[in-house]
């Protein structure tokens, strides 16, 4: 106290005290490391685990909190070689080590040497407890739960709109077999996590299908790992209560693979990571088109090998019939027989018929024909009148006998008659339109292999050696052979040059001058009396 009196009495001395002891960053901290060494040497501390790391290097990393403090504690690789209980986040445990200072980030920690359980944690121990009142209820029930759609149209995401999981899942979905996503926007934890998530939950199963923003075929609730803190808001009830209510088939991808939430349970699926989720929702397209093009080849395969079988019986069948001829020629042999026979009979019998009737028509009078005539209507009359009688009898019988059989008739057997009429005639068109639809598939296909061999043709003839003359190259031929050297071309008697409009030939002076200027040191050939040397134009 008198220090800081004379300090301030002494107008020279600085504000900030410059007589008091100074410290470099290093010094002072070491001495708090030494007075918390110092003061807590060795420690019994009990407390619940919270989140637990363990890298590669063998070290384990975790805290030790209760509801109102957080402490840092550490286990060196020999110590958790020898401990016989590894900590558990949500385990309440009793530690045992000292207290030390981490000077690289200016906090405390512990140093733990062994650990003993010490029961379970207040927040596991709540989580139990809801999680046995919620199964007693049947929210947790696999009958509840809904079967996912092979291929939805539109995918429900419900999760942070600025992490990483959302870009994973798009990500992937497009990846596998792309669709319409519609992203809810919520806070994946702290206190408004709960309300949020169950709220989007609701509010995906109100949209209307049909209505100007489309209702998910699936739901995906995602986010990343974290603590059991962390991932809390995902097992309140609000949240597991609006997903066991979801019309609409909902996937559960909180956390990592090990972190394990109430909303999972009540889910129709749970996926140990977003990116799974995603794997969960849509099948590969790839894997997709593979199948109808496999279906496709069967179905060709199927109608091919249907229609040999049935030519080949067809063919086998008809090998079995007799000729044509064979049925054919006798019955036209006996046509013609009785043909000429016919004209024979005719003439004879009518003359036969002529003698009988010339002696009675000699002996008829108009008064006998008469009488004759009106008895043989009479006669026609009564055998008129007994028919109509026989036809009236005739047909009033078969009906008294339909009444009979109509009367005894089942109206099940009626109504089972007329069922299958119907039935036949609903297989009639199903098949109509199948083989419309056949028809319709092939021709696409044939269509198809059309397509393929133009393009095919296209390439042939952009690739052959015609094309490449027309872009200014040529073929050097002698003697039939083509010539590929320079050397083979000054040994060659003549030479043949072909262009893409036609070939023009060397003659040997021309022949003599190329090989001259194509070898220096060779003796310039001797030029004949009269004869001069040959230009450009004169060599072809």
């Amino acid at each position: 106290m008198q220090l800081f009196e004379d300090t301030a009495s002494d107008p020279s001395a600085t504000p900030s005290g410059g007589n008091l002891p100074e410290f470099s960053v290093s010094e002072l901290s070491g001495a708090v490391k030494r007075v918390i060494e110092g003061e807590f040497g060795r420690v019994r501390v009990r407390g619940e685990v919270g989140r637990v790391s363990r890298p590669a290097s063998g070290h384990m990393y975790f805290d030790l909190k209760d509801d109102r403090s957080v402490v840092a504690a550490i286990s060196w690789k020999g110590q958790v070689a020898k401990m016989q209980i590894h900590p558990e986040e949500g385990m309440e445990v009793v530690v045992f080590g000292h207290m030390t200072t981490f000077p690289g980030q200016s906090k405390y920690q512990l140093i733990v040497d062994d650990i003993a359980p010490a029961g379970a944690g207040a927040l596991m121990a709540m989580l139990e407890a809801r999680r046995v009142k919620l199964l007693s209820e049947g929210l947790f029930e696999a009958d509840r739960k809904q079967s996912l759609p092979y291929l939805p149209q539109v995918i429900g995401v419900i999760t942070s709109p600025s992490g990483a999981v959302i870009r994973d899942i798009l990500h992937r979905l497009r990846n596998r077999f792309p669709r319409h996503v519609l992203i809810w926007p919520v806070a994946v934890q702290g206190r408004a996590c709960a309300p949020e998530v169950a709220a989007a939950i609701a509010g995906f199963n109100t949209l209307e299908k049909g209505g100007p923003i489309p209702r998910p075929d699936v739901l995906i609730v995602a986010r990343g790992g974290g603590s059991i803190e962390d991932l809390w808001g995902f097992n309140e009830e609000i949240v597991v209560r609006a997903a066991a209510r979801s019309d609409i088939p909902l996937i559960s991808a909180v956390g990592h693979e090990t972190d394990t939430t109430l909303l999972d349970f009540a889910a129709d699926q749970r996926a140990p990571t977003p990116t799974a989720a995603a794997e969960m929702a849509v099948p590969v397209r790839q894997d997709v088109q593979a199948a109808l093009d496999m279906l496709g080849a069967r179905q060709t395969r199927a109608l091919a090998n249907c229609h040999e079988m049935r030519s080949h019986n067809l063919r086998t069948l008809a090998r079995a019939l007799p000729r044509l001829e064979a049925l054919i020629d006798p019955a036209a042999q006996r046509y013609d027989l009785w043909s000429i026979r016919l004209a024979g009979a005719l003439e004879a019998m009518v003359a036969r018929k002529k003698g009988r009737f010339d002696p009675i028509v000699a002996l008829l009078r108009p008064q006998s024909l008469i009488l004759l005539i009106r008895r043989l209507q009479g006669q026609l009359s009564d055998k008129g009148r007994s028919l109509n009688a026989a036809q009236t009898r005739q047909f009033e019988r078969p009906n008294d006998r339909a009444s009979s059989l109509f009367a005894r008739l089942d109206p099940a057997l009626l109504r089972l008659i007329s069922q299958s009429a119907r039935d036949l005639e609903r297989g009639r068109g199903d098949l109509d339109k199948k083989s419309a639809r056949l028809e319709l598939a092939l021709g696409a296909q044939f269509a198809a292999g059309q397509k393929t061999l133009t393009a095919l043709e296209r390439i042939r003839q952009s690739l052959g050696y015609d094309q490449t003359l027309r872009r200014g190259f040529a073929v050097v031929r002698s003697g039939g052979g083509i010539v590929t050297s320079a050397q083979a071309a000054r040994q060659a008697l003549s030479l043949e040059l072909e262009f893409y409009d036609g070939r023009l030939a060397l003659d040997p002076g021309a022949l003599a001058a190329v090989s001259a200027s194509a070898n220096p040191s060779a003796p310039p050939a001797k030029k004949h009396k009269g004869q001069t040397p040959p230009d450009q134009g004169q060599l072809f």
